[in-house]
């Protein structure tokens, strides 16, 4: 560590200042080695007040397993709450002595897509604790067999939460009349939900179309199966509900969609069905694409792949949202537009444009001087952009602490970033600096807050 000053005779009273930049910045590092880890968590007060960081920090099996292994039960939760936590060494927590470990595991094992492993979901369903077993009773991967069983688990809720559709008719014929006259009224009751029809029968549409309840309307315009022409008559409709959603009928011609008096709704709308169902179908791309009605545009550019003759026009479209939809939804999004909404939208969520693929070309280092700090920061996504880039940004009042953080920059100004306490944190965030040297800066942290 000479580079960076060597110890805290050197440094001075600088290690008191920076002790807490460069904490916070390995609870960031994705770099960080289990050893270092390790250290971390044994530090009484960690700075900031982020008390999740261990649930969104990538985790490989090294440092899944030291949460896992760790005796706080604070520490294994956030393993099972990481996404990125590796699905086998969190098939251990089955065994966790802690029951609540094992509920909120077989509430979560299959959330982030993630893969279950041979086994998990079978002992979880035998758990001890019947919050458990219910907990994994809610899980759509459960293996029939084991579903069943818990069918006639001790614990009604547990029954109640097990039966499906699917699973009834291959219960055996004892199993489903134990059910059908279970005395606890929470199972009877979803007995009795499963079996009821899964839709209600249809009326004649004409009443459908004069009913008092306008959900009922909205459902009937909605409804492909109520012919046209009935559905009509809805034109007029005094609910704007009703109106919109007959707007969007797939069956009508674009003559007929515009002679409606509908009202687009500010913020999000739900897709018509047929454009969830077959909007991959060219055809029907091309269709919606092409409609005047301009929710029906943005339902077409939810969808994440899309004819290029598609993108093209959705693209350059005169609606701001059908472009931003577009390039929040489709990964076909040309470039160009993407960076731009990134650069000028104002919601909540600009800076997920960032992990679109196709915002990070050749040629964005060209934003390095742009006085829009956000194209400043893309310019640094530049796959061709060297050292010198990310030097030129490293001082930027705004992007400067993404510079500190990027890996590209030389190793002799990470060491001596450092030492500077505007840019301590982020340097220590740098997956490329060494571990011996986070070793290190966890020795003099120590000693400053010993």
């Amino acid at each position: 560590m000479t580079d960076m000053g060597g110890n805290r005779d050197i440094l001075g009273s600088a290690v008191d200042q920076l002790a807490d930049e460069w904490l916070s910045g390995l609870m960031m590092n994705p770099a960080l080695p289990g050893t270092a880890l390790a250290r971390l968590l044994t530090v009484e007060q960690l700075p900031g007040h982020n008390s999740s960081w261990l649930a969104w920090r990538p985790l490989d099996a090294e440092t899944t397993a030291i949460l896992v292994n760790a005796p706080e039960v604070e520490r294994r939760m956030d393993a099972l709450a990481n996404p990125k936590a590796d699905v086998e060494i969190l098939a251990r927590l089955v065994h966790d002595a802690e029951p609540r470990v094992r509920r909120v595991y077989a509430g979560l094992v299959g959330d982030f897509g993630r893969r279950i492993p041979d086994g998990v979901l079978e002992t979880l369903a035998t758990d001890s604790h019947p919050r458990v077993r219910r907990m994994v009773a809610t899980q759509q991967e459960l293996p029939v067999a084991t579903r069943a069983r818990l069918s006639e688990d001790d614990d009604a809720s547990v029954r109640a939460v097990a039966l499906s559709r699917e699973l009834w008719p291959v219960l055996p014929a004892d199993v489903r009349e134990a059910l059908l006259a279970d005395p606890e009224p929470e199972v009877r009751q979803a007995v009795a939900k499963l079996l009821a029809p899964e839709t209600e029968p249809e009326s004649d549409p004409r009443l459908r179309v004069q009913d008092p309840d306008p959900r009922v309307r909205r459902a009937a315009a909605e409804d492909p199966l109520v012919p046209t022409e009935v559905a009509l008559r809805l034109a007029d409709d005094p609910d704007d509900d009703v109106r919109l959603a007959l707007s969007m009928r797939e069956d009508l011609t674009e003559e007929q969609r515009s002679a409606i008096p509908y009202v687009v709704p500010g913020g999000y709308h739900t897709p018509p069905c047929w454009v969830v169902e077959r909007g991959h179908e060219p055809e029907v791309a091309r269709r919606a694409a092409a409609s005047g009605h301009v929710l029906l545009r943005r339902s077409i550019a939810m969808h994440k792949h899309l004819p290029s003759d598609v993108v093209n026009r959705l693209a350059d479209d005169e609606d701001f949202f059908v472009k931003l939809t577009l390039c929040q939804s489709c990964a076909d999004a040309p470039h160009e537009l993407v960076v731009e909404m990134y650069a000028y939208w104002h919601g909540l969520k600009w800076s997920f444009l960032r992990s679109h693929p196709n915002f990070a070309e050749p040629g964005l280092a060209r934003f390095a001087d742009h006085p829009n700090p956000r194209l400043r920061r893309a310019a640094l996504e530049d796959p061709e952009g060297g050292p010198e880039l990310v030097l030129r940004l490293a001082d930027d009042p705004v992007v400067g602490v993404w510079a500190v953080r990027d890996p590209r920059l030389p190793a002799d100004e990470l060491m001596r970033r450092l030492t500077d306490p505007d840019s301590a944190s982020a340097a220590t965030a740098n997956p490329t600096l060494p571990p011996a040297v986070m070793h290190r800066l966890l020795d003099l942290a120590g000693a400053a807050k010993g």
